[in-house]
């Protein structure tokens, strides 16, 4: 029986990883989430994995569960907000304990989800803790992956296209800042697990960028979303000034925006990310865009349940 530690669990990635871990008899799954609501969700759907609830910025009885583990997932992080110790604490001092933990219990295989900011013009804090976290991984003896996923979306997606769509059912209006025309390389969170898996079984090593093999407008990806959805919002196109003064107001409001300033900033810059050939490299083949968004919006078992922010 091979044992897996999934840090972040009941996050995105993780929500999706256990979902289809679970499905092979000779794994044990070990997953550790701080957030109270997320955790008991991820419990009440397989309660047969071991689910731990622990911050894991601060030292714990969780780092015991690493003990002839075969290999750690990890993948928690902060990624929206308004505070730096958020980021800090999740992106940076988390790790560290992790690679304690990792190194103290000789976990021989890491596999580290960073993300493409790494390669981005941006200068945010998502970006700044995300780039000090793969120094973390580049400092690590433990034979360990670094995947950097573009924008990710599949089922449990609380913050990107899930929070988005979920947003065009609840307003009449859709708003788009400036013309929508900002490239985008979406990627599917179900071929990330693709991914993750083939890394557990043939031990990749090294860096690799993981985009979606599909570009595509902002604007052209929420009408395509629209269409799959048919929800009550009509979309709009408004001034950026306009939707960032929207924004900064509702920050103002809300500690934990689904959608702040700073990833505004970022949607806008026109860049794209290196494309490789994950599907050879990894033996996984992609899911089409289209075929991706109606498994995440539409899929019976999984599409409906929503985590907490």
């Amino acid at each position: 029986m091979r044992r897996v530690v999934i840090t972040g669990a009941a996050g995105l990635v993780g929500q999706n990883l256990v979902a289809r871990l679970n499905t092979q008899s000779n794994l044990a799954i070990i997953g550790i989430d701080k957030h109270p609501a997320n955790t008991a969700l991820l419990r009440k759907m397989h309660p047969e994995v071991e689910v731990i609830e622990s911050d894991l910025a601060h030292s714990g009885n969780w780092a015991g569960k690493f003990a002839d583990a075969d290999a750690v997932v990890l993948s928690q992080a902060q990624i929206g907000g308004l505070r730096r110790a958020e980021f800090v604490a999740n992106n940076i001092t988390a790790t560290e304990r992790i690679l304690e933990a990792a190194a103290l219990h000789n976990v021989p295989y890491i596999i580290q989800l960073s993300s493409s900011v790494v390669n981005s013009k941006a200068d945010d804090l998502y970006t700044e803790s995300k780039r000090a976290q793969e120094q973390l991984l580049d400092a690590c003896s433990i034979p360990h992956v670094i995947l950097r996923p573009t924008l990710m979306f599949g089922w449990f997606d609380r913050k990107h296209l899930g929070w988005l769509r979920r947003f065009m059912d609840r307003t009449p209006i859709f708003p788009i800042p400036g013309d929508g025309r900002y490239l985008r390389q979406p990627l599917y969170a179900g071929d990330m697990v693709s991914i993750i898996e083939a890394c557990l079984e043939q031990r990749h090593t090294g860096t690799y960028d993981i985009s979606g093999l599909e570009r595509i407008e902002f604007g052209a990806l929420i009408r395509l979303i629209q269409g799959i959805v048919q929800p009550r919002a009509h979309i709009l196109n408004i001034p950026y000034s306009l939707f960032f003064a929207l924004l900064w107001a509702y920050g103002r409001l809300d500690r934990d925006p689904p959608f702040t300033i700073g990833q505004l900033r970022a949607l806008v810059i026109p860049e794209t990310f290196p494309v490789i050939d994950w599907p050879e490299i990894f033996s996984v083949k992609p899911t089409p865009l289209s075929d991706a968004l109606r498994e995440t919006f539409l899929d019976p078992r999984y599409s409906k349940i929503t985590l907490s922010f």
